[in-house]
C-alpha cells in the first residue's frame, strides 16, 4: 500500500474540486486565492502525513486537523475526491485509535463529520468504512464504566453486509423487559444504513419511541420501495397519541410511565416521506389528523401541548418543500433516487396546502407568538401561493384599520413578512400579488408610532423586507409608451406613480418619531450618556429601512428625499445623544447612496458653520460647547462614512476641521471630531462594496427598454452580481498617510516625552491624546503590517513544521513608510510603565490603554463582535426571505453582496495557529500585569484581552503560566491580595476561552495543581474575605467538571494507511505523572499541614482523586494515602477515599479468562431454522428448576452461569463468551505473601480490627436524616473487597453485621445492606464451599433484617437484594431465593412487614425478568389465595408484584408464548371468584368490616376485597406492561363501569376511586385492529346496563377511547356506525344526565372529525324535534307530582341536544348549514324543562365561542336570521 504523505498539489490546479465556497470567487482579490489554497492544502496534507508517520498526535496531528478545518471554513472542500477520501480514511483510523484523549477524539470527531457533511459528493462507491471500530468505540466510552460522552455520527458509507452483522451482533440483546433493549435499539438507530436495499422490513412496530426516529430514517431514504399502507392508521394513531392533548369530560391524564412522547422532528420526518404515491392515504389520514386537532390551535386554548403542537406545524411544511426540492430540482446525486409513481403530484401538493391552511390560519394569533405560523406560511406560499396568499391578505387589511388591537397588527405583519417573496413575484400561479404592493406600504405606514415600540418595530421591518424586493421607479409614463403590458402588469405601472408619495410621507412619519423622542429637558438633567435600549433598537430599526428605501430609489425619488432631509437637518439643532444620532443616520443613509450629490450639499455647509463657530479662540477651551457647534460635528462625521475616492475633493476642508476641534477641551467635542477622524481614514483605508441594490446597474434607463416592474421580487444572480467594490488608490492611501504624519505623530511624540518625564500632561490631556491614537489605530489598522518579532523558541518539541499561514487581504503592505503599529507599541509601553508607577489610579487612561494593547494585537480592520452580530443577523434575514423549494442560493442581491462581504472579513479574522514572537510576549507580560493591578476594573478588562491572546497564538501558555504562579507561591512576602486574587482568576479563565489550570498538558498541570494547593499557605491567603474562597471553590468545581483523563501514551496503531513496521510508544509522558503525585503528596505530609486550612486538604484530595486512571495503577503511596482517608475526620474527604478505593480495587482486579462456547452444545439442541423470540427448548437449561439446583460442589462446577440476562431470549450470539473452568482462572484466596505491595496495603488496613471498627463507625453514622439512600459506591467498596480478597475479611466484619442488623435505626441498616449486597457480588467467583458457608452466614441476617424493617429502611434493602441479584444466574443465587419465597405473606410483625417482604422478593425477582418461571409460578399460586387483603398497603404491592409476575406475558410478533404465568387463565379464575359481584344487581357498597373476623365471612364480601387487589393489579399495569392484554381484562369492565362513580368527589372510598382510575387508565390504552370488535361489544353490553351511572361512564369512555385510538378506529368502517348508533340510541336515555353527557361525546366527535355532519343525521334530529308534547293536566293542590318523564318529552330532548351537539362542534366558525340549525333551535326557548335550560346553555356557548370574530361570521346569516338571533343572544329586560 502507498505511504500516506497525501498527493501533493504542485500544479496549479491540477484536480476537480469537490465543492468550493462559491463566494470566494466575487472578491476584489479572487484571483490569487487558487494559489493561496494550494499552497496551504499542500502543507496541510505533507505536514499531516509527516505527523502521522511519525507517530505524533499531539502536538503535530492536532495541529495540522485544526488547520484543515480552518481551511474548509474559507475555502470549502476545495480538494480533489481522492484527497476527500483519504482524509476521511485517516481521521476514521485515528479517531478509533485505543486510549485516544476524549477531548482529542471530540475535536477530530467534529472534523469528520463535517467531511461527511455533504454526502452527495461521495457516493458509496467511493468511499466505504468498517462499522465495528466505531462500535466498539462508542461501546467502550457510552458503557464504560469510567468516562460519560456520547458521540453521534451516522455513517451512511458502511459496507452492504454490514446490516446483516449489525443485527447479528445485536439480536441477542434485544429482550425487551431488560436495560440492554434501550441500548440495542440505540444501536440500531444509530448504525444501522437505511438508504439500503429493502429487505429488512418485516420486522413489525415496537412501542418503544427510539425506533421513531430510525423508522422515520427509513422511511425518508427509501420514499417508494416501502409499502407502508397498512401500517398508515397505527402510525397517525401514535403521532395523535404522543401529542398528550387533553381530551374528553374526566380530564384524568394519567402520568405513563412509557410515554409516548415521539421526538416531533422525526414525526414530521416520516409523515412528509409517507405522502404522495398511489394509494393517497397518508394525505388522508393527515387530514384527519389536522381536523381532530384543529381546534388546539384556537388562541383561547393554552397548555403544555402547544409547543409541541406549534413544532409540528413549522416543521411539516418545510420537510415537504425539503422533499419537493429532492425530487424536482435537486441534482440527481448517488442517493436513492424517488420512483416516479411516488413522487408528489400537483394534486398531492394542493391538498396537503389545503389540510394545513386551517390550523395555520388560527395559530397565526397563538399567545406563543406568531413565529412558527410565519415560516409554516412562508413554506405553504412557495408551493401554493394562490391558496395561502387571499387568506393572510383578508387578516391583514382589518388589523392595519383597527387600532385597539395591536398584537392582532403585529401577528399579521410577521406573517406578511414570511410570504413577502410569492407575494411580489406573483408567477403564472398568483399573477395578482404584486398589486398588494402599494395599499399594503401605504397602509402600513401609520405603523410608525412612537407611543408602542413593538408596532414600530415590526412596520420597519415589514418596510424593509417589502423594499429590497421592488425597484421604487414611478413607471407610469410606460402606460402610454409601451403596447405589450399585460393588464396586471399595466395596473402595476400606473400604480408605481404613488412610490415617490411614499417615500415622503415614511420620511414625515420618521421625522415625526424623531420630534417625540428629542427630550432635550429630562436629557440634560439626568445626564444618561447611553440611549435606553429601546431607543437604540428603534434607531437601527429606522436607519436601516430608511437606507433600503434609497437604495432602491430612482436618482428623481432620490433628489426629493434629500433636499427634504437636508432640510430638515440643517433648520434645526438637535441634542447629540438621541434625536441626533437618529437625523445623522438618516443624512449618512442618503450620502451612502449617492455620496457625489449629497456631500456637495452637506459638506460645506457643516463646516462652514462649524468654522464661523469657532473664530475667537476662547471656544477651544470651554467645558460646555455651544450645541450648534456640536450637532454640526456631529452631522459630519456621520456624512463621512462613505466611499473614500468621493471624500478626497473635500480633504483639505476636513483636516482643517480636524485641527480645529481634536484638541477642544470639551469631552464631547473632542469624541466627536475623533469619530470624524476614524470615519474618514476608515472610508479611506478599508476594502467594502459601495452599492447593495437589488438589481446590479442602475435604475436610470428610459422606459421604452426597461421596465422596473419586470424586476420585482427578483433574486440576485450568483455568477452576474458585479459588485462594486471600494479598493483603496495610490491617491487614497497616500491621504491616510498625510493624515496620521500630520495628526498622529505629534500626539505620539506628545506622549512619549510625558513617559520619560521630560514634560507634565494633566490626566484629561493624556486621555484625550490616547483618544486620537486609538481612533487613528481603528480608522487605518488594515494599513499597518503586523507585529512582528523574533520567534520564542523550546515552547514544544515537535517533529512537524508548526508554522502559522498567512492570508491576503486585499492590502499590499508598504515598507517604505513609517509602521506605526510598531510606534505606537513602543510608546504606549513606557506610558503604562510610567502610569502604573506614578499615578496606578488613573483607570481611564489605562482602560484606553489595554483598548489600543488589544487593538495593537489583533486588529485588522474589523473586530469580531461586530462580525458575529453580522453574521447572526445575515443569517435571520436569509432565513426568513430564502426560497427552500428552488434552492440553488436564490438569495436576493443585496443579501449575496453581504455574504461576500462576509467572507472578506472572515478572512481577516482567522487568526487561529500565529507564531508567539518576542513583542508578543512583552505585551502579554503586560497585561499579566494590569489583570494583577490594583483596580478590579482594570484587572477584568485586562483579564479578558489576555485570555483572547492566550487562544490566538501556539503554545504561549507554557511561557504565561509560571509567571501567574510566581504569585501564589507561599514563601513570597511581597503579594497583595489583590495581586493574588487577580492570579487566581488567571488561572480560572473566562467561560469560553482557555483555563490555565487545566490545560491538556502535563507539563503545566504538574506545575499548577502543587500550586493551587501550595497557595494556602501564602500570606495574601485569607479566607475572611469572601470572593476569594469563592474563587477557589469555582477553580475546584471547574477543574473537575473539565479534567478528562490524559492519555500518557500517544500511540498511533499501525493502520491501513500506514505502511510502517512496528508499534512504538512515547513513554515520556509517564515519567510525567509520577513526579506530579509526588508533588501532591509531599504537600499533604508537609508538616505545615496542622497550619493550613481545611479547605486546600479537600482541593488536594480531589485532585489526587482525578489522577486516578484505568491504564496506570496508582503508586503504593497513594494507595496507603488513600486507605487512610477512609477513616478521616472530614466526611467530604472520607466520601472522595470511599469512591477512590473502590476505584483501586478495580485496577487491582485479576482478570478471569473466558472461552467461546457454542449454545447449541450445551443444550444438545442443533439451530433452529427461523427466528423466533421467548422460551424455546433452546433456551430452556437457562431457567431456574428446583429440582436441578446446584447443590453440591460437583453440580456446582459442573453448571454452566450464563450472567447476562438478555443473553438468548431472542437469538444467540455468533460466540458465547463463557468463564474458563475454576482450574485455569487465577488463584483465589491469595495469601499475604502472594500479593503485590498494593494489595498488602489494604489487606493490612482491612484485617487490623481497629480499623475496621473505625470505618464501621463511620459509614453507618447518619449524613443527612432522611435524605440518605443506599450507596453504589460504598457498594462498589465491599465487592471490591470481596472480589479482590475472597472471604479474607469475613469474620472481622461478622460480628459488626450481627450487631448492625439487630439495631433498628436507619442508618445501621443501611451500612449493613451494603455489605452484604457487595458480599453476594463479590463472591461471583468464590469456590463452592466458601459461597455456602457465606450463605449459611447471610440466610439468618437477612431473615433478622426483614423481620426489623422500617419506613426508613424498606427501600435500602429492596435496593440491596435488587443489586445483589442484577446480572446474576438464577441458579447461583437460589439459596436467596428459596429463602425469599419462605412466606412472605405471613402476617408475622404485621401488615407493614408484609409488604415490604414482597417488595424486597419483587426486587429480585424483577431482576431476572424471564429466566425464573417456575419462582413466578410458586409466587402466583402462594398468592392467589391471599388476595383478600385487608390491607391497602399489602394490596398495593401485591398489585403490583403481579405485574411483575405477568410482565413477561407479551405478544410481540415472532415471539413465543411464554413459559412463565399468563394473564388469561388467571383472569379466569378470578372472575369465578368475583361471581357474585357480577351476576347481582345491587349497588356494591364498600361495607367490609376492617377487622379479620374468626368466621368465614359471605362470599361477596370476599369478593369485594378480592376486587380490591385486582383494581390495584390493573392499576400497577396499566402504565408499565409493554401491550394490553385485552381480551381478559375486558371482562373486567362491566363490573368497574358498574362501581364507578360519576360526579368528581374525593369523598370517596377507596374502591371507587380506583375502579374510576382503572377506568380512565385503560381507556386511553392502546388497540389493534382487530380488538375493537370485541371493546365495542362489551360496551354494548353494559349501555343496556339498568343503572345509568354505568351508561353514563360508558360514555366518558368512548370519548377518551376513540380519540386515543382515532385512526385505528377510522380505517374500520362499520366500528365508526356502531360508535356512531350507540352513541344517537343514548341521546335518548331516560336519564337526563346520560342525555346530556352523549350530547357532549356526539359534539366531541363531530368536532375530532370522528363522525360528520350529514343530512341523514340532521333530518332524524329534527323529525325527534318535532315530537307533540301532552297537554299539561291541571294538578290538584298536594298530589304527588309526576316526576317520571313522559316518553315523548324524551325524545324531543334528544333532538333538540342533537342540534345542540352539531351547534357547539365547530366553535371557532359558522359552517353553511349552522344558521338554519340555529333557527330550528331558537324555535324551542319555551319548551318545558329540561329544554328550555338546554337550549339556553347552548346559544350561551355559541355566544362566547363566536364573540371574538363576531364581524367576520356575520357574514354567513341573512338578515331575518340575524334579527332573529339578536333577540335571542341579547339577554331579556327584568321589568318587562
Amino acid at each position: 500500500p502507498r505511504s500516506c504523505v497525501l498527493t501533493g498539489g504542485n500544479d496549479c490546479r491540477g484536480f476537480v474540486s469537490q465543492k468550493d465556497i462559491v463566494y470566494n470567487k466575487l472578491l476584489p482579490y479572487a484571483d490569487i486565492l487558487d494559489d493561496e489554497s494550494n499552497v496551504i492544502l499542500g502543507q496541510i496534507k505533507g505536514n499531516l502525513g509527516r505527523a502521522v508517520q511519525l507517530r505524533e498526535i499531539w502536538p503535530g496531528v492536532l495541529f495540522w486537523t485544526r488547520k484543515l478545518s480552518t481551511y474548509i471554513r474559507l475555502y470549502g472542500r476545495k480538494f480533489s475526491k481522492e484527497d476527500h477520501v483519504l482524509f476521511i480514511k485517516l481521521l476514521y483510523e485515528l479517531i478509533t485509535i485505543d486510549k485516544l484523549e476524549i477531548s482529542m477524539m471530540q475535536g477530530l470527531a467534529r472534523l469528520l463529520i463535517n467531511l461527511l457533511k455533504k454526502t452527495e459528493l461521495l457516493s458509496r462507491e467511493d468511499l466505504e468504512l468498517p462499522w465495528r471500530p466505531l462500535y466498539e468505540l462508542q461501546d467502550r466510552i457510552l458503557y464504560s464504566k469510567t468516562e460519560h460522552l456520547g458521540l453521534n455520527w451516522f455513517p451512511k458509507y458502511f459496507p452492504e453486509s454490514a446490516t446483516q452483522e449489525m443485527l447479528e451482533e445485536w439480536r441477542p440483546l434485544l429482550c425487551p423487559f431488560d436495560v440492554t433493549m434501550q441500548r440495542a435499539i440505540g444501536y440500531l438507530e444509530l448504525f444501522l444504513p437505511t438508504s439500503l436495499p429493502p429487505e429488512l422490513h418485516h420486522k413489525g412496530f415496537s412501542e418503544i419511541p427510539h425506533l421513531v426516529n430510525l423508522f422515520a430514517r427509513l422511511a425518508n431514504d427509501n420514499i417508494g420501495y416501502i409499502d407502508w399502507d397498512p401500517y398508515i392508521p397505527k402510525i397517525f394513531t401514535r403521532v395523535l397519541r404522543s401529542l398528550n392533548l387533553p381530551v374528553g369530560t374526566s380530564q384524568m391524564l394519567v402520568p405513563r410511565y412509557l410515554t409516548n412522547a415521539y421526538d416531533v422532528v422525526h414525526v414530521v420526518l416520516w409523515v412528509s416521506a409517507l405522502l404522495g404515491g398511489p394509494s393517497k392515504q397518508a394525505q388522508a389520514q393527515l387530514r384527519g389528523l389536522f381536523n381532530s386537532i384543529t381546534s388546539f390551535f384556537h388562541p383561547s386554548n393554552h397548555g403544555r401541548w402547544l409547543m409541541k403542537l406549534m413544532k409540528l406545524l413549522q416543521r411539516l411544511p418545510a420537510s415537504v418543500v425539503r422533499r419537493l426540492h429532492r425530487e424536482r430540482y435537486r441534482k440527481p446525486t448517488w442517493l436513492t433516487p424517488v420512483p416516479d409513481s411516488h413522487k408528489l403530484t400537483e394534486a398531492d401538493i394542493t391538498a396537503f396546502v389545503e389540510s394545513m391552511m386551517q390550523p395555520v390560519l388560527l395559530a397565526m394569533f397563538s399567545k406563543t407568538g406568531s413565529l412558527d405560523a410565519a415560516q409554516a406560511l412562508q413554506n405553504l406560499a412557495l408551493m401554493r401561493p394562490e391558496l395561502v396568499i387571499p387568506p393572510v391578505l383578508e387578516k391583514t387589511y382589518p388589523a392595519m384599520e383597527t387600532l385597539t388591537e395591536p398584537h392582532q397588527l403585529t401577528a399579521t405583519l410577521s406573517c406578511m413578512i414570511g410570504v413577502a417573496r410569492s407575494l411580489v413575484s406573483g408567477g403564472q400561479r398568483f399573477p395578482e400579488g404584486p398589486t398588494h404592493m402599494l395599499p399594503l406600504l401605504m397602509r402600513a405606514l401609520p405603523g410608525v408610532d412612537p407611543n408602542d415600540f413593538s408596532k414600530c418595530m415590526i412596520t420597519f421591518q415589514f418596510i424593509a423586507t417589502f423594499v429590497t424586493l421592488v425597484p421604487l421607479v414611478d413607471c407610469s409614463s410606460a402606460v402610454h409608451e409601451r403596447s405589450d403590458l399585460t393588464a396586471v402588469e399595466r395596473e402595476m405601472c400606473s400604480a408605481s406613480a404613488e412610490f415617490e408619495d411614499f417615500v415622503l410621507q415614511f420620511m414625515d412619519r420618521c421625522f415625526a418619531l424623531i420630534d417625540s423622542s428629542t427630550l432635550e429637558q429630562t436629557r440634560e438633567e439626568t445626564e444618561t450618556e447611553k440611549m435606553t435600549h429601546l431607543e437604540s433598537l428603534v434607531e437601527l430599526g429606522l436607519s436601516s429601512t430608511f437606507s433600503t428605501i434609497l437604495t432602491q430609489c430612482s436618482i428623481d425619488i432620490f433628489k426629493v428625499a434629500l433636499e427634504k432631509v437636508f432640510i430638515f437637518a440643517t433648520t434645526n439643532i438637535f441634542e447629540t445623544r438621541v434625536a441626533g444620532r437618529m437625523v445623522a443616520d438618516m443624512c449618512r443613509a442618503a450620502s451612502k447612496v449617492h455620496p457625489a450629490q449629497s456631500l456637495k450639499l452637506l459638506v460645506p455647509h457643516c463646516c462652514n458653520a462649524i468654522n464661523q463657530l469657532t473664530v475667537n479662540e476662547e471656544v477651544l477651551s470651554e467645558e460646555e460647547l455651544d450645541k450648534e457647534l456640536l450637532w454640526n460635528l456631529q452631522l459630519l462625521s456621520e456624512v463621512t462614512r462613505v466611499d473614500g475616492d468621493k471624500i478626497l475633493p473635500y480633504s483639505t476642508q476636513l483636516v482643517q476641521i480636524l485641527q480645529l476641534t481634536l484638541h477642544l477641551k470639551c469631552k464631547q467635542g473632542y469624541t466627536l471630531a475623533c469619530n470624524l477622524l476614524h470615519h474618514i481614514l476608515r472610508s479611506t483605508a478599508l476594502i467594502y462594496p459601495t452599492e447593495y441594490c437589488s438589481v446590479p446597474g442602475s435604475f436610470q434607463q428610459p422606459t421604452q427598454d426597461y421596465l422596473p416592474i419586470k424586476d420585482w421580487g427578483r433574486p440576485g444572480d450568483l455568477w452576474n452580481l458585479h459588485i462594486q467594490w471600494h479598493v483603496p488608490s495610490v491617491e487614497e492611501t497616500r491621504f491616510v498617510f498625510y493624515v496620521l504624519d500630520l495628526i498622529l505623530q505629534p500626539e505620539l511624540l506628545r506622549l512619549q516625552r510625558y513617559a520619560q518625564g521630560e514634560r507634565d500632561m494633566t490626566r484629561d490631556d493624556v486621555l484625550q491624546s490616547l483618544s486620537i491614537v486609538q481612533h487613528c489605530l481603528l480608522g487605518a489598522g488594515s494599513l499597518f503590517p503586523p507585529l512582528r518579532g523574533e520567534p520564542i523558541p523550546e515552547l514544544v518539541t515537535s517533529m512537524v513544521n508548526l508554522g502559522e499561514t498567512n492570508l491576503f487581504t486585499g492590502v499590499s503592505y508598504d515598507v517604505s513608510r513609517e509602521n506605526y503599529r510598531d510606534a505606537i507599541c513602543r510608546v504606549m509601553r513606557q506610558l503604562l510603565h510610567h502610569i502604573l508607577e506614578h499615578s496606578e489610579d488613573d483607570t481611564k487612561s489605562l482602560f484606553s490603554i489595554i483598548k489600543i494593547i488589544s487593538d495593537l494585537l489583533h486588529f485588522k480592520g474589523s473586530q469580531k463582535h461586530e462580525f458575529d452580530s453580522r453574521w447572526k443577523s445575515f443569517n435571520l434575514v436569509k432565513k426568513s426571505m430564502e426560497n427552500r423549494l428552488h434552492g440553488r442560493k436564490q438569495h436576493i442581491r443585496a443579501l449575496l453582496i453581504d455574504r461576500v462581504m462576509l467572507q472578506h472579513e472572515l478572512r481577516k479574522l482567522t487568526v487561529e495557529g500565529c507564531e508567539y514572537r518576542s513583542i508578543h510576549q512583552e505585551l502579554m507580560r503586560d497585561l499579566l500585569r494590569l489583570s494583577t493591578s490594583t483596580y478590579s476594573q482594570v484587572r477584568s478588562r485586562a483579564q479578558s484581552v489576555l485570555f483572547t491572546a492566550l487562544g490566538t497564538y501556539n503554545f504561549c501558555c507554557r511561557d504565561v503560566i509560571p509567571r501567574v504562579l510566581e504569585f501564589l507561591e507561599p514563601d513570597r512576602s511581597d503579594v497583595t491580595q489583590q495581586q493574588f486574587k487577580g492570579a487566581l482568576y488567571c488561572l480560572l479563565g473566562n467561560h469560553s476561552g482557555v483555563c490555565l489550570a487545566n490545560l491538556h498538558d502535563w507539563d503545566c498541570i504538574t506545575l499548577t495543581w502543587p500550586a493551587i494547593v501550595r497557595s494556602g499557605l501564602s500570606s495574601a491567603m485569607s479566607l475572611e474575605k469572601p470572593s476569594i474562597v469563592r474563587l477557589f471553590d469555582d477553580l475546584a468545581d471547574k477543574i473537575h467538571r473539565q479534567y478528562e483523563t490524559i492519555g500518557i501514551d500517544f500511540a498511533v496503531r499501525v493502520s491501513s494507511c500506514l505502511s510502517i513496521g512496528q508499534n512504538y510508544h512515547y513513554n515520556h509522558l509517564e515519567e510525567a505523572e509520577v513526579p506530579l503525585f509526588q508533588n501532591v503528596f509531599h504537600l499533604l505530609n508537609t508538616p505545615a499541614l496542622c497550619c493550613r486550612p481545611w479547605k486546600f486538604e479537600h482541593i488536594a484530595i480531589g485532585f489526587m482523586s482525578l489522577l486516578l486512571r484505568d491504564d496506570h495503577p496508582l503508586p503504593s503511596p497513594a494507595v496507603l494515602f488513600f486507605v487512610k482517608s477512609l477513616n478521616h475526620d472530614s466526611l467530604l474527604v472520607r466520601k472522595v477515599a470511599i469512591s477512590a478505593v473502590a476505584g483501586i480495587m478495580k485496577q487491582l482486579k485479576r482478570p478471569h479468562r473466558k472461552v467461546p462456547v457454542s449454545p447449541n452444545t450445551l443444550c444438545g439442541m442443533k439451530e433452529m431454522a427461523g427466528l423466533i423470540a421467548g422460551d424455546r427448548p433452546d433456551n430452556q437449561w437457562l431457567q431456574y428448576n428446583s429440582s436441578s439446583l446446584p447443590r453440591t460442589q460437583q453440580d456446582w462446577e459442573g453448571c454452566t452461569f450464563v450472567e447476562k440476562t438478555h443473553w438468548g431470549y431472542y437469538s444467540w450470539p455468533q460466540k458465547l463468551m463463557m468463564y474458563a473452568p475454576s482450574e485455569e482462572q487465577p488463584k483465589q484466596g491469595l495469601t499475604r505473601e502472594e500479593m503485590t505491595e498494593r494489595e498488602q496495603i489494604i489487606y493490612d488496613h482491612f484485617s487490623d480490627p481497629g480499623f475496621i471498627n473505625q470505618l464501621i463507625e463511620f459509614l453507618s453514622l447518619e449524613d443527612r436524616k432522611g435524605k440518605d439512600k443506599f450507596s453504589p459506591r460504598r457498594f462498589c467498596l465491599f465487592k471490591g473487597l470481596f472480589r479482590n480478597f475472597n472471604d479474607a475479611f469475613l469474620p472481622l466484619l461478622k460480628p459488626h453485621m450481627e450487631r448492625l442488623v439487630a439495631d433498628t435505626h436507619e442508618s445501621k441498616q443501611r451500612c449493613v445492606a451494603e455489605i452484604t449486597s457487595g458480599l453476594i457480588r463479590g463472591s461471583k467467583h468464590w469456590s463452592y464451599g466458601k459461597v455456602e458457608s457465606l450463605w449459611e452466614l447471610l440466610c439468618p441476617l437477612i431473615r433478622t433484617a426483614l423481620n426489623n424493617i422500617t419506613v426508613e429502611t424498606y427501600a435500602d434493602w429492596g435496593t440491596c437484594i435488587a443489586t445483589a441479584c442484577e446480572s446474576r444466574d438464577p441458579r447461583k443465587l437460589h439459596w436467596l431465593f428459596e429463602m425469599l419465597m419462605e412466606s412472605p405473606v405471613n402476617g408475622e410483625g404485621g401488615s407493614f412487614v408484609d409488604a415490604c417482604r414482597l417488595y424486597v422478593l419483587q426486587g429480585g425477582l424483577a431482576q431476572q425478568e424471564w429466566r425464573v418461571p417456575e419462582l413466578l409460578h410458586r409466587l402466583l399460586q402462594y398468592l392467589e389465595p391471599k388476595l383478600t387483603q385487608v390491607y391497602k398497603n399489602v394490596r398495593e404491592r401485591i398489585g403490583s408484584v403481579l405485574t411483575y409476575i405477568f410482565m413477561i406475558d407479551v405478544n410481540l410478533p415472532y415471539t413465543q408464548p411464554t413459559a412463565s404465568p399468563r394473564i388469561k387463565e388467571f383472569t379466569e379464575r378470578i372472575l369465578l371468584r368475583l361471581k357474585p359481584l357480577t351476576e347481582g344487581d345491587e349497588e356494591i357498597q364498600n361495607h367490609v368490616v376492617e377487622e379479620n373476623d374468626v368466621g368465614e365471612q359471605d362470599e361477596r364480601t370476599q369478593a369485594i376485597k378480592l376486587l380490591k387487589t385486582v383494581l390495584k393489579w390493573l392499576m400497577a399495569s396499566a402504565g408499565r406492561s409493554f401491550s394490553t392484554a385485552v381480551p381478559e381484562q375486558l371482562q373486567l369492565l362491566p363490573l368497574l363501569f358498574k362501581i364507578a362513580p360519576v360526579e368528581n368527589d374525593d369523598s370517596y372510598d377507596e374502591l371507587k376511586r380506583d375502579a374510576k382510575t382503572c377506568l380512565s387508565l385503560m381507556s386511553q390504552g392502546l388497540l389493534y385492529t382487530e380488538q375493537i370488535p370485541l371493546v365495542l361489544s362489551v360496551i354494548f353490553q353494559i349501555a343496556g346496563s339498568s343503572s345509568w351511572h354505568a351508561r353514563y361512564t360508558v360514555l366518558t369512555y368512548l370519548q377518551i377511547m376513540v380519540f386515543y385510538n382515532l385512526f385505528t378506529f377510522m380505517s374500520d368502517q362499520g366500528a365508526v356506525n356502531d360508535v356512531r348508533a350507540l352513541v344517537i340510541r343514548l341521546l335518548e336515555d331516560e336519564q337526563l344526565e346520560v342525555r346530556e353527557m352523549a350530547a357532549t361525546t356526539l359534539s366531541g366527535f363531530l368536532q375530532c372529525n370522528f363522525l360528520s355532519i350529514e343530512g341523514p343525521m340532521q333530518s332524524h334530529f329534527e323529525a325527534l324535534c318535532k315530537t307533540r308534547l301532552p297537554k299539561k293536566r291541571k294538578r290538584e293542590l298536594g298530589s304527588v307530582v309526576d316526576t317520571i318523564p313522559s316518553g315523548d318529552l324524551v325524545r324531543r330532548h334528544a333532538g333538540v341536544l342533537g342540534l345542540s351537539a352539531c351547534i357547539l362542534s365547530s366553535p371557532y366558525d359558522v359552517p353553511s348549514w349552522m344558521p338554519q340549525l340555529l333557527m330550528n333551535l331558537s324555535v324551542h326557548l319555551n319548551d318545558t324543562q329540561p329544554i328550555e335550560m338546554s337550549v339556553k346553555k347552548t346559544l350561551s356557548n355559541f355566544r362566547r365561542t363566536h364573540h371574538d370574530n363576531w364581524q367576520e361570521h356575520k357574514q354567513q346569516f341573512t338578515d331575518d336570521q340575524l334579527l332573529v338571533l339578536t333577540d335571542l343572544l341579547v339577554s331579556p329586560c327584568y321589568y318587562a
